[in-house]
């Protein structure tokens, strides 16, 4: 019987130099248009247009950067991005937690058919949902309010927050809330004194995947808030362009501004996340 050469000892595809391979592939992938756009913040506009094209800055200038937060109130777009991130993030966890829980621990008549339910929501195309949202908001005079952003990130994010958390609940022994119950504790307390200590992994990862939903979303941002005060950092971002101008090194250089909150925080809780999608894909 013949041995593919995939297998075969020797071969260069096989084992880790393929993996190896691989690795670097997705690497490059991931990492190259972060780090294009962090060379192009440092470029200047005659420098972007040279041919051939320069990878590295010939004279790396600072000048897009003070020219970002004064071109457009990039402050103004941050704040409001961390403070709708965090609120929404704040709110899905909490319900998200309530949900999982019940979920994992009540006898439900029909839990698989919610659940079912809850992965069907979460595959809806946003657009397709983006009127009847927008008529909501309208309908409860939420529009050009940090509240017409929060419940519907919450509402977006829950699916898949509830579906991490649940499969965490699930792995933890009853006999501990039990133990917890006996000592005093009501089920909220046993809950929130207990369960959900022991699933910080995946309550870490919860939040993050909220959180960075919620960073990066731009087209309720963009329809529900007409406010110049109230708008976020991806609808600011595209404020820098005009008509017929494209400022790329400053609009690359907002763009870092907007990438650093986001990897500070992936850095801070890197092993936690790490763990905690490990842990979730093992027991799912």
């Amino acid at each position: 019987m013949s041995t593919s050469v995939f297998s075969a000892p020797g071969s260069v595809l096989s084992g880790k130099p393929l993996r190896a391979i691989a690795a670097l592939i997705l690497v490059v992938n991931g990492l190259f248009p972060a780090l294009w756009i962090l060379l192009t913040s440092f470029k200047t506009e005659a420098e972007l247009t040279l041919k051939p094209i320069t990878w590295l800055p010939h004279a790396a200038t600072l000048r897009n950067y003070s020219q970002a937060f004064s071109d457009q109130p990039l402050l103004t777009f941050l704040f409001n991005s961390v403070m709708v991130a965090l609120l929404s993030t704040v709110l899905t966890l909490l319900i998200s937690v309530l949900a999982a829980y019940a979920l994992a621990r009540l006898n439900l008549r029909f839990r698989g058919l919610i659940m079912s339910v809850i992965i069907a929501v979460s595959t809806f195309p946003l657009v397709t949902l983006l009127v009847p949202l927008f008529e909501t908001m309208r309908a409860l005079n939420l529009l050009n309010t940090w509240t017409a952003l929060i419940l519907p990130y919450t509402v977006l994010s829950l699916p898949v927050c509830t579906l991490v958390l649940t499969s965490f609940f699930e792995a933890i022994p009853r006999d501990l809330e039990n133990a917890a119950m006996i000592d005093g504790c009501t089920r909220f307390g046993a809950l929130f004194k207990v369960v959900v200590p022991l699933s910080a992994p995946g309550v870490f990862t919860a939040g993050i995947l909220a959180f960075v939903n919620s960073w990066d979303e731009f087209l309720l941002a963009l329809s529900f808030n007409s406010n110049p005060g109230l708008r976020t950092l991806p609808v600011g971002i595209q404020l820098y362009q005009g008509e017929f101008a494209f400022p790329w090194p400053v609009i690359s250089a907002a763009l870092v501004v907007g990438i650093v909150p986001v990897a500070i925080l992936i850095v801070i809780f890197q092993e936690r996340v790490v763990s905690g999608l490990t842990a979730g894909g093992l027991k799912g």
